[in-house]
């Protein structure tokens, strides 16, 4: 992503806007100063009515519209914004905010006046980085972020349909560090528990725990469980009860697994249309995935050669 490096012209208009929830504070002003008073605007189509009418008193020129890139708050103005004026929109990560401001004198009192004002200053020295550039990255970044809340519930899902197993069978899935564990992720662990839900906690048949598995599970494998789960103690009074929101609950962690599959296949097809992009520094990635993404995004692009 280039960076502008050429200074504005003093009589270009600059809009400085930093985003909140409910109303962003906006600037606007060119070399002379401030053409307006500092404004609090609705982040709804009110506030956008109010800008462009504040907007329309100072010339059809277009204006260059620096706005700090804060998480999400700023997404709606800047689409909105580009559409009503093409490539005028500037974005600066707040990290370049705070260095601005520090070189203003003011790095340790953050207002979102300050923050204009450093916007402001940036802009007119033609920094920033426009929002085309930006738009590929930002869908990755999106994609990623909502993977990540993905993964952090299928975490919990887990332990929940760990915790209504051992209640159903005793002892069948014992922790870490107490004999062989049982991973609900795997074929081996959804079977099981789809055996727990279907007979209420008490062990199934060789041949029910087989066709349960959406995988591979081998017959000694099977064997194995069905012997230990042979040696739990009986399930509770409310077996019952307690394996009907077992069904309920697998069947959520088996959609809630369908779609992290279906957003990584997104995001290759996603990080294939962006220049390129250091994988880590995306929300929830750590380095394997970061790798499996990157071989998937090289072998689909060989392919299209």
């Amino acid at each position: 992503m280039s960076v502008l490096e050429v200074a504005l012209d003093p009589s270009t208009v600059i809009v400085a806007v930093d985003p909140g929830k409910a109303f962003n504070r906006v600037w606007i002003s060119n070399g002379s100063g401030l053409l307006a008073d500092p404004m609090s605007l609705s982040v709804s189509r009110e506030g956008i009515a109010q800008l462009e009418l504040a907007l329309n008193k100072h010339g059809p020129d277009d204006p260059v519209i620096a706005i700090e890139a804060t998480g999400s708050l700023h997404r709606p103005w800047v689409a909105e914004l580009e559409r009503r004026h093409p490539g005028s929109v500037r974005l600066f990560a707040p990290s370049e905010t705070k260095s601005a401001r520090t070189q203003l004198g003011s790095g340790r009192f953050k207002t979102d006046d300050r923050d204009c004002a450093a916007l402001t200053y940036m802009a007119r020295q033609g920094g920033g980085r426009r929002y085309g550039q930006e738009s590929p990255v930002e869908g990755l970044r999106a994609a990623v972020r909502h993977r990540r809340g993905l993964v952090a519930d299928r975490k919990v899902a887990q332990q929940r349909l760990h915790d209504q197993l051992n209640v159903l069978c005793p002892g069948l899935s014992a922790p870490a560090g107490h004999g062989r564990s049982l991973p609900v992720e795997t074929p081996t662990g959804l079977a099981v528990l789809a055996c727990a839900a279907a007979f209420a906690g008490r062990p199934p048949q060789l041949r029910s725990l087989m066709c349960r598995a959406p995988g591979r599970l081998t017959t000694s494998t099977a064997q194995y469980w069905l012997q230990r789960w042979r040696g739990c103690l009986p399930p509770p009074d409310d077996a019952d009860q307690r394996a009907h929101r077992l069904a309920r609950d697998l069947d959520r962690y088996r959609r809630l697994r369908t779609d992290i599959d279906a957003l990584e296949v997104e995001v290759v097809a996603l990080l294939a249309e962006t220049d390129g992009q250091i994988l880590t520094t995306l929300p929830g990635v750590a380095s394997v995935r970061a790798a499996a993404f990157a071989v998937m995004a090289l072998s689909e692009s060989a392919q299209s050669r």
